[in-house]
């Protein structure tokens, strides 16, 4: 386990794919009806190539294969719309990517696929209204789940082999009729994922940066501006902007705050970034960014949206108390596909988010390992994490104080 200590595969895909997820900063995938974040499913193939005993190559190979299954289902088979969690089409990739880990046969490994696809069918209100802390942890049960069933299925327990096309199946209950041929598949969807640049939900990368970046032209203090204007395309706008998932103006956690534009946009201007120390508890409460938070309007734009997912643009205006108006339009951004993050930039990433965890010497040897992964054995790396400091936690509180 990443901080120390030992246990089953299956919990120790739950426990590491926990704090993949927690700070909510790693990478998605976007298609026209969904969205994912494929990195999730990072811990369950350490776990299992662990288990295994295998090599760094067949951990990116494995991880690979659950990268393709997840980001492939979200771009035939959608299931947003329908009131089902991204986490549904999840189960079928961390299955693919934990049975590719343990060298399970076609036949075991089809099995792992149907009992994971026919278990893990989650509800979108994970990601609606007033949001819990089951958001952070709806894919890491998800990873525990399936490297579950996989370790079932290596053993001989057999599950629903209809389970996408036949009576009831997945395609039947919920996702619709679609096909994928899988022998002609590459395994190439992974160059097409974005990284995050800031510490907030994806779709609100480009207003982060857009809204950064006129606090910057400007030389503006967010107490400068009376109030704000987001047009944003419609994807965005419903998520995380108070269009059909719910109210954004209420703000009280991090799991509300992170998925909330005018939260994203108040904290941005206040304190000039978004990062984890912008969703410590006492930050959120604050009545500077509680109030700013309700000035700032979001709407979502037919011109925006027809242009999504090969850009995420968005127009942000805002209005100061001096009268004046100023706007800036963006259309993507450091970590989206057209401006690819470099490996300076996610270094620089994981050096400052494990500062407070890690030594140098320690963060050296974890970049250098992941620069060589393919060279190295799983072991290696995961004796590296192993010796990462557990974060401190605020026991009346409930939340992290600072974490990995």
């Amino acid at each position: 386990m990443i901080g120390g200590g030992r246990t089953a595969p299956d919990r120790a895909a739950f426990f590491n794919s926990a704090l993949v997820r927690y700070l909510d900063f790693n990478d998605s995938y976007l298609s026209k009806g969904e969205t994912c974040h494929p990195s999730d499913n990072l811990g369950a193939v350490v776990a299992a190539c662990d288990y295994a005993g295998r090599s760094g190559r067949d951990l990116l190979t494995a991880l690979a294969v659950a990268y393709q299954v997840q980001c492939r289902l979200s771009d035939v088979a959608p299931v947003r719309a329908k009131g089902f969690d991204h986490t549904t089409q999840g189960s079928y990739a961390v299955a693919a990517g934990a049975s590719k880990a343990l060298m399970l046969d076609e036949q075991r490994t089809a099995h792992a696929l149907a009992i994971s696809g026919t278990a893990f069918n989650a509800l979108r209100v994970t990601r609606t209204g007033a949001l819990s802390n089951w958001k952070g942890l709806a894919y890491p049960n998800t990873a525990f789940g399936c490297t579950h069933a996989a370790l079932l299925a290596m053993r001989g327990t057999t599950g629903p082999l209809e389970v996408f096309e036949g009576n009831k199946g997945f395609m039947d209950s919920i996702a619709g009729r679609f096909e994928i041929d899988w022998t002609r598949e590459d395994l190439e969807r992974v160059t097409r994922t974005i990284l995050k640049k800031y510490n907030a939900e994806i779709h609100s990368q480009s207003a982060i940066d857009g809204a950064l970046e006129l606090k910057r032209q400007h030389g503006l203090t967010g107490s400068e501006v009376d109030h704000a204007e987001i047009e944003i395309f419609d994807v965005a706008y419903h998520i995380i902007g108070g269009g059909e998932e719910g109210d954004k103006r209420t703000v009280h956690s991090k799991e509300e705050g992170d998925h909330s534009l005018p939260y994203l946009i108040a904290v941005g201007l206040l304190d000039g970034r978004v990062m984890p120390e912008q969703f410590l508890p006492d930050r959120i409460r604050r009545s500077d960014v509680q109030s700013l938070l309700r000035k700032i309007h979001v709407t979502p734009s037919e011109e925006f949206s027809r242009n999504f997912p090969a850009q995420v643009p968005c127009r942000i205006s805002l209005h100061l108390k001096d009268g004046r108006t100023v706007s800036i339009e963006a259309h993507d951004y450091e970590g989206f596909t057209s401006k690819p993050a470099s490996w300076e930039m996610v270094t620089a990433k994981f050096q400052s988010l494990s500062e407070a965890n890690t030594t140098h010497s320690l963060r050296t040897r974890i970049v250098e390992a992941v620069r060589h992964l393919e060279e190295l054995e799983v072991s290696d790396l995961t004796e590296l994490l192993r010796q990462v400091t557990p974060a401190a936690v605020d026991r009346e509180e409930g939340v992290l104080l600072y974490g990995p």
